[in-house]
Order: C-alpha cells, then sequence, then structure tokens
C-alpha cells in the first residue's frame, strides 16, 4: 500500500483542472501544464481533487502510483507558487550574468560559455556568484540547474565551481611533502 498514492491531491481555487483519459491538465495563475500519465494507473477527479489508483496488482503498477501522485502534484504546485533553484558559483575570477536570452558564465575556461534560456524558465543573477532559476515546470528547472552545474562542478580539493546552495561539497587534503 502507497502512503503517498492513497493522498488524495486537492485543487486548490483558482486552478482549472480536468482528465481526458491519462492526461491531466492544470491552468491556473503561472501557467498551464499538461501531463500523460502511464496506463498502469487510474486517474479521477471528484469533488475538486484528484484520486490515483494501480490499476493492477504487478510491480509497475504499484512502483507508479505514489510517482504518478506526486507528479499530478508537482502540477498543482507549478501554476499555483512556481518552483525555484539557486545556484552558488566558488572561485577567483567566476561570475555570471544574464545578457538576454542567454546567460553568460565566466567558469575559468578561455572562452565565456553561453547558456541559451529555454522557454517557461527565467534566470536572474542577483549577485555576479549567485544565479536562480525560477519556472513552473519542476522537470525542467532541475534540469537547467543541473546542465548549468555541469559546465563546472565543484571540485574537493578548493570546492572551486558551481553548486547547488545549500550543496555540501566533501573536501579532500592535499599532497603533503
Amino acid at each position: 500500500m502507497s502512503r503517498i498514492g492513497n493522498k488524495a491531491v486537492v485543487v486548490p481555487t483558482g486552478v482549472t483542472a480536468n482528465v481526458e483519459g491519462q492526461t491531466v491538465k492544470v491552468k491556473g495563475p503561472k501557467g498551464a501544464l499538461q501531463l500523460v500519465l502511464a496506463d498502469d494507473v487510474i486517474v479521477t477527479m471528484d469533488k475538486g481533487s484528484f484520486k490515483i489508483e494501480p490499476r493492477g496488482d504487478g510491480k509497475r503498477a504499484r512502483s507508479l502510483w505514489g510517482t504518478s501522485r506526486t507528479l499530478v502534484s508537482n502540477l498543482i504546485n507549478g501554476v499555483t507558487k512556481g518552483f525555484e533553484e539557486k545556484l552558488e558559483i566558488t572561485g577567483v575570477g567566476y561570475r555570471a550574468a544574464v545578457q538576454g536570452k542567454s546567460l553568460n558564465l565566466q567558469l575559468g575556461f578561455s572562452h565565456d560559455v553561453n547558456f541559451k534560456i529555454p522557454e517557461g524558465i527565467a534566470i536572474v543573477t542577483p549577485k555576479p556568484t549567485e544565479i536562480v532559476i525560477t519556472g513552473i515546470d519542476k522537470q525542467k528547472v532541475g534540469q537547467v540547474a543541473a546542465e548549468i552545474r555541469g559546465y563546472r562542478p565543484p571540485e574537493p580539493y578548493k570546492g572551486k565551481g558551481v553548486k547547488y546552495a545549500g550543496e555540501y561539497i566533501f573536501r579532500k587534503e592535499g599532497k603533503k611533502k
């Protein structure tokens, strides 16, 4: 029995949602999202909430039960509050700046890295060493953050690179004489 899957996803006021087969469509103050769920789960909407149940007793249906409920919950949270990911840049001369539709990163390479900002994502740099990524799609926000971090992940000796805010970098000791 899935503890997460058993909970109903409540649709708050100001959000319109409907189900067409396996497609869940949600529209709210921040935008509209849709999701096609796997055939192994049954999604129904009644009395202003979504109820997700497994289609059978198989392992795949039970595995996707809680996952599908969380995906639908993320749709609701995205169109009401949105999602945010913060990145921190550490290193001498490492900085970031938004220029039009691209993010310019100086990460110690011989060239600047220009990251094209995708549709539906907003990137702000309050400080040259801080990047804030916002959007309504949790998967897209996380993917953009991972791609930016992937240009220069933090290294364990000095901690230089791009890291998530609050991420702990395990530090190693350097060579000894």
